[in-house]
């Protein structure tokens, strides 16, 4: 009680001096800080409801012996979320931010606690505090007292609280922010203050202007040599920081200009490093190197590079490693890599020449829609154009099974629109009479035709230029599945149908052409009465498409 009564005093006399006099000040002042630093119960909420605030504010505009102990005592009470707006409303912070300029490391510790747990979770002190400029004074500080840690830790702890503002990131890029941080990070003390800066990068790298800044301030080597430091361990806190550093240097690399810097012609520490990653046993850095090299991968000259320093490989060890009850994340990136990777046609045919669609084949038997998804991505970019590839996939009995049951996918679009794109592919690339008579054997051939009513004109085109080719290749081994299959009712309403694409149209002209060299076909093609469609067709607006359906109906016609 004694105490609470020492506290009320104190208040009462701060709340009548007049002259804000140091002699008459520091004595309440003392037993202020005694009472908050105690944790006396209540003691901050007493304060800020005594009337003094506005009192303390203007105390804090006269630089004098006792400004220190006032942004310490107004930095005490502001734990206490209940008075941070009181504070606000008495104009604490205005009267605080000044103090950011002076050149006592005391005065600026507990300005910046004091000012940091005010404007805490409350946005619009923080776009305040941004545009009174504290922003490059928070990095001069941290340049001018590097050594100093709770100095450090508390501009630190503003920025990561401030870096998600549009305008806080603009000012940062106009300071050298990235190498402030960098030169912290390696002397940082322990994974809290690691985490900070971490979360303060992460949040940084958004911005396209600071993710190129970050790379040419050498940030992606500077995370690279902190994971390298880390690794081996098996302390938590290290292996979080692993996590969120090497997923910070995957989404630094998705900036072209930082993904090339960072490439450096194969011979940059942050791609050596990748390349470790996908050989380590860590699962976090598998994933974040097959990511990262996915991204490496977003242009033909550095997929074409990695192909000659070997990076195939060491992705497909890491495929298979994690093909029985393996993490599907990498199994999934892994994919992605080797899919990028298979984009230049030079790389296709070394890929091929070096067993890679053999080695992933394994991956047919995974249950997980994500795998079998890039899977199946992976495999129709590896046979675009490469006709041996596409005949020896085609005539793959596992492989069409698999790709028919995924076909079927009721529970997954993706994989059942990925499953008929790869069918059609492989007749579209190989044209082999072998691949022809596997799929129809297979019973593929009802899959296309459904193919042709997908939603995407994409995957019409595809469907019906593959059957088309079929068509042409093996049209008796053809005609009962498409009888079966309804081909040529579907053939009609995609034809007359009014909102159709021209482009899809065309195709499905093509492959009435195809059709035309059979008897029985032709037969039905009178039954459905084509030739009316197609008289219509010959006065449609593009030129091509009517002339195409005249060409058609004239060899109808001639044979009939």
């Amino acid at each position: 009680m004694a105490d609470m009564d020492a506290l009320s005093d104190a208040l009462k006399a701060i709340s009548v001096s007049t002259e804000l006099i140091e002699e008459e000040l520091k004595p309440p002042l003392d037993t202020l800080l005694a009472a908050l630093l105690e944790k006396k119960k209540d003691a901050a909420v007493e304060i800020a409801s005594s009337g003094i605030l506005p009192i303390l504010a203007q105390a804090l505009q006269n630089n004098n012996n006792l400004t220190s102990q006032l942004a310490l005592v107004v930095a005490e009470m502001a734990r206490e979320a209940v008075v941070r707006e009181p504070c606000i409303e008495a104009g604490l912070v205005t009267a605080l931010v000044p103090h950011l300029n002076s050149h006592d490391q005391d005065m600026l510790l507990n300005t910046g606690r004091a000012i940091g747990r005010i404007c805490f979770d409350n946005s619009a002190q923080q776009d305040q505090l941004v545009q009174s400029g504290v922003i490059p004074r928070l990095v001069s500080i941290m340049q001018e007292y590097p050594a100093n840690d709770p100095l450090v830790n508390v501009c630190l702890l503003a920025l990561c609280n401030l870096s998600d503002i549009d305008s806080a990131r603009e000012a940062l890029a106009d300071v050298d922010i990235a190498e402030v941080l960098t030169f912290q990070l390696k002397r940082a003390p322990d994974a809290e203050r690691r985490h900070i800066i971490l979360e303060i990068l992460g949040s940084l790298g958004e911005s396209d202007v600071l993710k190129l800044q970050f790379a040419e301030s050498g940030v992606p080597e500077s995370l690279s040599e902190m994971i390298r430091r880390l690794q081996g361990g098996s302390d938590p806190h290290d292996l979080c920081s692993i996590k969120i550093a090497s997923n910070l240097i995957v989404s630094l690399l998705l900036g072209d200009e930082s993904m090339q810097k960072c490439f450096g012609e194969g011979t940059g520490m942050v791609y050596q490093d990748v390349l470790s990653w996908l050989q380590c046993s860590n699962t976090q850095l598998q994933l974040s190197g097959a990511l990262a090299i996915a991204n490496f991968a977003r242009n033909d000259s550095n997929c074409v590079k990695m192909l000659e320093l070997g990076v195939v490989p060491h992705i497909l060890t890491l495929l298979e490693q994690h093909v029985e009850e393996g993490d599907v994340s990498v199994q999934h990136a892994g994919l992605s890599a080797l899919r990028n990777l298979a984009i230049p046609a030079t790389n296709k045919v070394r890929m091929l020449d070096d067993g890679v669609t053999e080695r992933i084949k394994t991956l047919l038997r995974s249950d997980m829609p994500p795998v079998q998804f890039k899977l199946l991505g992976t495999l129709r970019m590896m046979v675009d154009g490469q006709e041996d590839a596409a005949t020896v996939l085609g005539k793959d009995d596992v492989l069409l099974a698999r790709v028919m049951e995924w076909c079927e996918a009721k529970d997954h679009a993706g994989v059942r629109g990925e499953a008929n794109r790869l069918l059609a592919a492989l007749l579209r690339h190989s044209r082999s009479p072998e691949v022809v008579h596997a799929v129809t054997k297979a019973d593929g051939v009802r899959h296309l035709i459904s193919m042709t009513t997908s939603e995407h004109v994409i995957m019409q085109n595809e469907a019906l230029v593959a059957l088309a080719i079929a068509a042409a290749i093996d049209m008796e081994s053809m005609q009962d599945p498409f009888r079966e299959a309804e081909l040529l009712p579907t053939l009609l309403k995609m034809l007359e149908d009014p909102v159709g694409a021209v482009e899809v149209k065309f195709s499905a002209l093509g492959l009435i052409s195809s059709l035309a060299n059979s008897g029985v076909m032709k037969e039905e093609m009178e039954s459905v009465n084509l030739k009316e469609s197609l008289s219509k067709l010959t006065e449609h607006t593009s030129t091509k498409l009517a002339s195409q359906a005249q060409s058609i109906l004239g060899m109808l016609n001639d044979t009939s």
